[in-house]
């Protein structure tokens, strides 16, 4: 007996501790850190501790960085050119310092103990994983305003695998995406607060704000956040009152501060439409200051009246927009040179539309496109069998929005697939509901596990693979795929560090990693705003040896790069069997350019441009 009453209370107090656990994580806060955490703990061990380098693979993250170290050694806080890129005076770059800052300000407090590169090593790998926290608590508060304790574990139990894989959030991933996500995410969960309150909604107006100023590939989702609160307003009015002044006072406070804190003071007059500029500054303050107006005065109106006052509203946007920026309602990239559209911009995997996808990667259509279609169906059904119409109308609408976008560039999938958690996740409560009143029905079973693989992007993706494996011919399965070379690498540029500085002619692909890893200028970088830059090095490849002369010449170039596994290169040489880089494959070396010694093992070889004397 008495050694029976040690087990029994051992076994209680188990029992006390799971049940305290249990009710832990029936809770907002103790639910997104666990969840948080762990996640973090994963990308961490599994991506940070295998790379190879601490700054992410896309070229916005090494620029971004370069932008970092500008600003860390000196760079005033308006100033945003590049004064290593492109012609003479540099590129003035679209990016906004609000996430410049964070990331300075660790790389500066871990360089306190730390040499310069294990520093920014470490805050490059922080600040990305940091930023799990804030979208993970705007998934569980989204998921538990519309579905409760277990609306919010499934929101987050999507959320996560959507995060590991989407690499937004991995080690070195600094651009502005992932902060987008978030606030995306954020604007979300205080648009379906049941109870309407008004700081639900004056948050939503500032991450509006915020996601303006950080990049404008969220500018049409932010439209949308905007027009569905002035449409809630104008079918409830008084009922919705309180929530319509608090969006339209915060989002016209929050773009005031954040556009004279941001913009330089000589560009106050210029408008441009890839980033906040007079353009997107007036319409949001527009917008929102006559959105408040309507609010504080027409709310009593009748249903026919307010929304002839939206109307107007409506009226005043456009036509400030028809006044002040006009080129913003079409296409951002619509001026740029057709030559770079061809050699250039068809060649990127995220500006892709789904038709181009669908030629190139038909395999990886459905982890991009299949999720948010899900959700869309799910939304359109509900609303059909008028269960929960407000969430959903509003999902729906916010959810098209996204994966409409998704359709004409591939890269607003990762919006689509993250909103499109919120109605799945309320029908997987439905069917497990379902399921677990009927515990032996196997077809019902089937149906609650399909749904929620179907949930997952990864899944699809993993799907796509497999397909697209057995699809391959025996050739291509025999095929050995040859080792690429580098041309980007830090040893592969190693002979460039060495020169003096100077002006360095290279494919564009290459412009980030010299900006990087070197003190020279580059001609070229992946960037819509460096057209004349792009253009020349363009130029340089195409003309015939003795006329590309001119262009070195012209534009000062020092140094002349030639990587022949280059695409763009690869395209250029294709295109003029003639020209300069065609026969540089050839081996054909005008006496203007004197080879460097090659980095052994490398793909990249030199040349130093010496002007022929006439």
């Amino acid at each position: 007996m008495n050694a029976v009453q040690p087990i029994a209370d051992a076994s209680a107090v188990t029992a006390a501790r799971r049940s305290r656990l249990g009710g832990l994580m029936t809770r907002l806060l103790p639910a997104v850190i666990a969840y948080s955490v762990i996640l973090a703990a994963v990308i961490l061990v599994t991506k940070f501790s295998g790379a190879t380098d601490y700054v992410g693979p896309d070229n916005d993250d090494g620029m971004r960085l370069v932008e970092v170290r500008d600003f860390l050694a000196g760079q005033g806080w308006f100033d945003l050119m590049q004064y290593r890129l492109g012609l003479a005076g540099g590129t003035l770059m679209h990016w906004s310092r609000l996430i410049d800052l964070p990331i300075a300000s660790l790389i500066r407090f871990f360089g306190l103990f730390a040499p310069r590169e294990t520093a920014e090593a470490l805050a490059l790998a922080v600040w990305p994983v940091s930023l799990i926290v804030p979208a993970m608590l705007a998934m569980g508060v989204a998921g538990r305003r519309i579905g409760g304790v277990a609306g919010m574990h499934i929101a987050l139990g999507l959320t996560a695998p959507a995060i590991y894989t989407g690499n937004r959030f991995a080690p070195g991933a600094i651009d502005h995406h992932n902060a987008q996500l978030a606030l995306v995410a954020t604007m979300v969960a205080m648009l379906v607060d049941p109870e309407r309150r008004g700081w639900s909604y004056a948050v939503a107006g500032v991450a509006a704000a915020v996601a303006i100023a950080i990049g404008a590939e969220t500018t049409p989702f932010v439209a949308v956040v905007c027009l569905t609160v002035a449409l809630l307003w104008a079918w409830e009015g008084e009922n919705f009152a309180i929530p319509a002044r608090a969006f339209g006072l915060s989002l016209t406070i929050a773009i005031n501060i954040l556009f004279f804190a941001t913009v330089p003071p000589r560009l106050y007059s210029m408008v441009t439409c890839d980033n906040l500029s007079l353009g997107y500054y007036s319409l949001a303050a527009i917008g929102s200051g006559l959105l408040l107006f309507s609010a504080v005065f027409a709310s009593g109106l009748r249903r026919p009246l307010r929304f002839a006052a939206l109307a107007f509203v409506g009226a005043g946007v456009f036509g400030a927009a028809i006044v002040i920026a006009p080129q913003c309602l079409s296409d951002p990239l619509g001026g740029l040179d057709p030559m770079l559209v061809e050699l250039w911009l068809r060649h990127i995997s995220e500006a892709q539309s789904l038709l181009a996808l669908a030629r190139t990667d038909p395999a990886s259509v459905g982890a991009f496109y299949a999720a948010g279609l899900f959700g869309i169906a799910v939304c359109i059904f509900r609303l059909i069998r008028r269960d929960r119409v407000q969430i959903h109308l509003v999902l729906l609408f916010l959810l098209a929005t996204s994966w409409a976008i998704a359709l004409v560039q591939v890269r607003g999938a990762t919006f689509s697939n993250l909103l499109s958690i919120l109605p799945l996740a309320l029908l997987i409560i439905d069917v497990r509901r379902i399921s677990n009143s009927d515990s032996e029905n196997v077809a019902v079973a089937f149906v609650y596990v399909m749904t929620v693989l179907a949930s997952v992007p990864a899944v699809w993706a993993v799907g796509g693979g497999l397909v697209s494996m057995q699809m391959e011919n025996d050739a291509q399965k025999a095929a050995e795929p040859t080792k690429a070379l580098s041309c980007t690498s830090k040893e592969a540029l190693a002979s460039l560090a060495e020169l003096p500085p100077g002006l360095v002619s290279a494919p564009s692909e290459m412009g980030v990693p010299i900006l990087r890893f070197t003190q020279n200028r580059v001609l070229s970088a992946p960037y819509h705003r460096d057209q004349g830059g792009m253009l020349t090095e363009l130029h340089i490849g195409l003309a015939k040896p003795q006329e590309a002369e001119a262009f070195l010449k012209g534009a000062g170039v020092t140094t002349l790069a030639f990587c022949p596994k280059d695409l763009q290169t690869r395209e250029l040489a294709k295109l003029k069997p003639d020209g300069l880089y065609a026969e540089l494959g050839k081996g054909n070396i005008p006496p203007y350019l004197e080879p460097l010694a090659k980095v052994p093992d490398t793909g990249v070889q030199f040349f130093r441009y010496r002007p022929t004397v006439n």
